[in-house]
């Protein structure tokens, strides 16, 4: 996680992401109110955090959502991803690698994708890249932060299968990034099947999420735009827990906790001024460590 010194309104990304709004009032000082009491909450339920502070200059107005700069795999690979937004770019920062080799992780191999940007092709981390790990599969909605090229690039060099499809709100807008109407567990998936278009796509990643062992979890627009996919299945000592926001977890139907439930503990945290001034949930805000330890 990476704490943020300078969160805001990013009019720089404003144009692809239809979750962003307008602030009202001291947006900066409710964000670190709310990273600090989701950090605290997953600390409490036993899951590992590391924190890396934020650099207030130059100003990086969605540095809390690391996920999108950076991935982290278990074969030591550290993945850093061309970013739309020239203002994110700023948030690839040698910095937050150091504190997660200092964590004692192994860095054994840096995959930079970022030379993409020089022809205007991006993805961005996991905001566009839902990763099955265990299959090898990436799912991703194309759209202008993820490139099919890009898509192909990571493919080859981590040895993926891909998955690509256009992804589309209630109002036939672009979703911009594939973990706000997807995820994907260890043995289950969330995902809002009317946010695919055409039918046989949606059949043809319905199966190939039942194929690799999903139980799937179909979710409608209106819980996707409550960032009922956005969330994250993370490790702790008492088995698999479920990080969402309150918010998320408020519009999910009982049928639909139920049916989470019996693959995690839910654990949610509520991050309102988050969600509505940088457009990302709870997923986003974790950039989720698969590294091995260093020997």
């Amino acid at each position: 996680m990476v704490r943020p010194a300078c969160f805001g309104f990013n009019p720089e990304t404003a144009a692809s992401n239809a979750f962003q709004t307008s602030p009202s009032g001291d947006s900066a000082s409710a964000a670190l109110r709310e990273f600090d009491g989701l950090e605290a909450a997953l600390s409490r339920a036993g899951v590992r955090v590391i924190v890396a502070p934020d650099t207030p200059d130059p100003i990086k107005p969605d540095a809390l959502f690391p996920n999108n700069w950076v991935s982290f795999h278990a074969d030591g690979t550290v993945v850093l991803y061309p970013m739309l937004a020239a203002n994110r770019r700023r948030e690839r920062r040698i910095e937050v690698l150091a504190r997660v080799r200092d964590a004692g992780f192994a860095l054994r191999r840096i995959v930079d994708l970022s030379e993409h940007e020089v022809a205007g092709r991006y993805l961005e981390g996991t905001g566009s890249l839902v990763l099955d790990r265990a299959a090898g599969v990436a799912y991703a909605g194309v759209s202008a932060r993820t490139d099919r090229r890009v898509l192909e690039d990571f493919a080859r060099q981590l040895n993926y299968e891909v998955l690509a499809f256009e992804a589309v709100d209630a109002s036939n807008r672009t979703i911009y990034h594939t973990n706000v109407f997807m995820s994907v567990g260890t043995r289950f998936a969330v995902i809002c099947g009317d946010a695919l278009r055409g039918a046989g796509i949606r059949a043809g990643v319905r199966d190939r999420l039942e194929a690799s062992g999903h139980e799937v979890v179909e979710i409608s627009f209106a819980q996707m735009q409550a960032f009922a996919a956005n969330v994250l299945e993370l490790s702790a000592p008492g088995g698999p827990v479920l990080a969402l926001s309150a918010r998320a977890q408020a519009a999910l139907e009982p049928h639909q906790r139920r049916a989470l439930e019996q693959h995690a503990t839910l654990l949610c945290v509520p991050i309102p001024t988050i969600e509505r001034i940088g457009g990302g949930g709870v997923r986003c805000m974790l950039a989720e460590i698969h590294l091995p330890a260093m020997s």
